[in-house]
């Protein structure tokens, strides 16, 4: 009996880290042939060459696809969105992939959604049916939706969404967030150990800050990034890690911002291209609170009972936590979540909060279905209406 292949695509540090026991488990597998398509920031000097972590962690890598990350305007991530068509097409081509796994919706795994598609190659997709109203990334996940044929959603409410757009309920599976089970898994750092792999000393109050571009906003990235920064100026012995924003339009901006705030602030601040998996849920096990709006304040914060301030219009949509404080990009409302986030009545309800994203399992679940999912006539999908009601 031949093994199944199942091609595995990544293009960044963080969906790497959630796809991690998904990619171990596939590996160790004797039924399965692990295909690992390596592509985006992974392969970009400017944000870090991560993948060197994943040959690190053994994980051969099948194809690398360098999809010339070299700028941030829309013109210039439309064409890498066109070099990535092209890439993924000659990949698939090659391995032949019985199966392809995706997570999410950024634009290169728009690309390797689209290739698959048009090779009559079935994909399955994790993170469906999410909302970030705030970014140009939520189309391209709900368009993967309509793409793919294996639905791997966080929540029961994401489930039913992904039904909504016309998926058939068989298809669709909840098995939590997998950013949760590196959680459980992970032997994280202690906190002496956590400072050395960073070098720096962590303050009496530490705060992990992650500020992304707003895609569908114009010109907005360094306006709110310059009211984020004078609001964390204002905390007092606090400690900030930075780690940078996605290969997104108008990152540099934020980047050059950090850089510069951690030039003039370097007793108070330090900045990373990538912490890595094992480094960044230290640094939450450690910190008071996460601060921006990356998906990360939403799914993975609430496991550590730590607060999340989550600034603007980005995640705006998704399942939240108790611990999540919504605040606007303007330096008096971020002040004032920053005020909540250290009183006493927020800080007493941590312990009983209860992340809506903690599934179990969810690589076993996810490589299960994998194995053994039926894809003889899996490509032919039907618009899926709901239980038909009697007339």
């Amino acid at each position: 009996m031949s093994k199944r292949k199942i091609c595995v695509v990544t293009g960044t540090r963080a969906e790497y880290g959630l796809l991690y026991w998904v990619i171990k488990s596939l590996n160790n597998d004797p039924e399965v042939a692990l295909q690992l398509v390596v592509t985006g920031m992974h392969l970009s000097p400017e944000f870090g060459l991560t993948y060197r972590q994943i040959e690190q962690d053994g994980f051969p890598i099948s194809r690398r696809l360098d999809i010339l990350l070299s700028s941030d305007t829309p013109a210039g991530i439309t064409k890498s969105i066109g070099l990535a068509n092209i890439s993924f097409a000659d990949a698939f081509a090659e391995l032949q992939p019985d199966l392809v796994l995706v997570l999410g919706d950024r634009f290169e795994i728009m690309a390797a959604a689209t290739a698959a598609l048009v090779a009559r190659i079935p994909i399955a997709h994790c993170h469906g049916g999410e909302l970030t109203a705030g970014v140009i990334d939520d189309a391209f996940r709900h368009a993967i939706t309509k793409m793919a044929h294996l639905h791997f959603t966080a929540t029961e409410d994401y489930r039913r969404r992904v039904i909504q757009l016309g998926e058939h309920p068989d298809t669709v599976f909840t098995v939590g967030g997998l950013g949760i089970e590196n959680i459980k898994r992970l032997e994280l750092l202690s906190r002496e150990a956590f400072e050395e792999s960073i070098g720096f000393k962590l303050k009496t109050k530490n705060l992990l800050v992650t500020f992304h571009p707003v895609t569908l906003e114009n010109a907005s990235a360094g306006h709110q990034f310059r009211e984020l920064a004078d609001a964390l100026l204002q905390q007092e012995d606090t400690g900030i890690i930075f780690t940078m924003p996605n290969a997104d339009t108008d990152g540099r901006i934020v980047k050059a911002m950090i850089h510069e705030f951690v030039d003039q602030h370097g007793d108070k601040a330090i900045a990373f291209e990538s912490l890595g998996q094992l480094r960044y849920l230290s640094a939450l096990r450690y910190v008071d609170g996460v601060v921006g709006n990356s998906s990360s304040g939403i799914i993975e914060a609430p496991s550590f009972h730590i607060g999340t301030i989550n600034i603007g219009d980005r995640q705006q949509g998704r399942t939240k936590a108790q611990s999540v404080l919504d605040c606007s990009p303007t330096k008096a409302s971020i002040q004032q979540a920053l005020k909540t986030l250290y009183s006493d009545p927020f800080k007493k309800r941590l312990p009983m909060v209860e992340n809506p994203y903690d599934g179990g399992n969810a690589s076993e679940k996810i490589c299960d279905v994998l194995k053994h999912a039926e894809l003889n006539n899996i490509l032919k999908k039907t618009f899926y209406d709901g239980p038909k009601s009697n007339p």
